[in-house]
């Protein structure tokens, strides 16, 4: 996949290869960040969790979300995902395809994120069979 807004490769809380392209990275304005986020074949987020949620736009190729202790959810361009404030979950690629996304993180100002913990790889296997 030629992803042609690849940005910053991300230092923490990833399996994997993924890079952020920060779109709107001040939550003055709009009370809101946007971020694009490219992961390589077999990357992921760790397990984490929104104060007041988060949206994801799926814009190429193939990816996984999941909610802890749900069956994972198979994601394509076209996709939106909605996720409720404190929900732990996990987003990222499918083992054989790159993934995309818009992140929007909404009430920025008050939605800190708290990491969980890596996504082990049996956990990732599993969830993406």
């Amino acid at each position: 996949m030629e992803h042609t807004r690849k940005g910053a490769k991300a230092q923490s809380n990833f399996t994997g290869d993924a890079y952020v392209n920060m779109l709107i990275g001040d939550p003055g304005k709009y009370d809101c960040t946007v971020y694009d986020v490219l992961f390589e074949a077999g990357s992921r987020n760790d397990w984490h969790r929104h104060d007041c949620g988060q949206i994801l736009l799926c814009t190429e190729g193939i990816g996984y979300f999941q909610i802890k202790g749900q069956p994972a959810r198979k994601l394509q361009a076209g996709d939106v995902v909605e996720i409720s404030a404190n929900v732990i979950h996990w987003h990222g690629a499918a083992p054989d395809s790159a993934f995309s996304h818009i992140g929007l993180t909404p009430k920025a100002t008050q939605n800190g994120v708290t990491w969980c913990g890596q996504v082990s790889d049996e956990e990732y296997l599993e969830a993406t069979q």
